[in-house]
């Protein structure tokens, strides 16, 4: 059971990194310092050491900001293209280190997550966004992906089955969007 909660937490804080690479990051390493929720083993502890924290919150309200502002969100995104899998697949071997899990495996696995999430909301949703809204939307659809990027963080820690289900049901729902996105893409427009 262990392995398999672990895995659940695991892809959770991955996808949470594909949305935020920090938020994360610094979850994991507030609730090992501060909490008996999580016991990282080295060396994946030393996300909880202070000066670590320090910077970890610093580049957290540097990502939220950046991601806010017009032009330059897109400009972050690029950049985060090689931050955000990296910080999944740091964030997926650490939540499974203590289950018999190949660190290989769990790296590759954490960069796949988080890469994919981070590829659909650069290539995918955001593009979407900006053409239909004309950019007026980026601003809010970003601040709803911290608060899912931080409230999954929290909960693949605290109840990772529930991290699960949601993971489950919010892909579903993605899947049917994307898939009636294309179909009208397919249809002939009449005029």
């Amino acid at each position: 059971m262990e392995l398999l909660t672990g895995l659940f937490s695991a892809f959770g804080l991955s996808v949470s990194a594909g949305l935020n690479a920090y938020i994360p990051l610094l979850v994991v390493g507030l609730m090992d310092r501060f909490t008996s929720l999580l016991e990282l083993s080295n060396p994946y502890d030393i996300v909880s050491n202070p000066a670590v924290l320090i910077a970890l919150g610093a580049l957290t309200v540097v990502e939220i900001v950046a991601d806010k502002v017009p032009a330059v969100n897109h400009i972050n995104d690029a950049i985060q293209t090689f931050v955000r899998p990296t910080a999944g697949a740091l964030v997926f071997a650490a939540s499974t280190s203590a289950a018999e899990l190949n660190p290989a495996v769990a790296v590759i696995a954490g960069l796949l997550v988080s890469g994919g999430v981070h590829a659909t909301k650069s290539t995918v949703v955001r593009p979407a966004v900006t053409a239909t809204t004309a950019g007026i939307g980026n601003t809010p659809v970003s601040a709803a992906e911290d608060v899912v990027a931080t409230v999954t963080s929290v909960l693949a820690v605290v109840a990772p089955i529930l991290v699960a289900i949601l993971l489950l049901a919010f892909s579903y729902l993605i899947w049917r969007w994307v898939r009636r996105l294309t179909r009208r893409k397919r249809e002939p427009t009449i005029t």
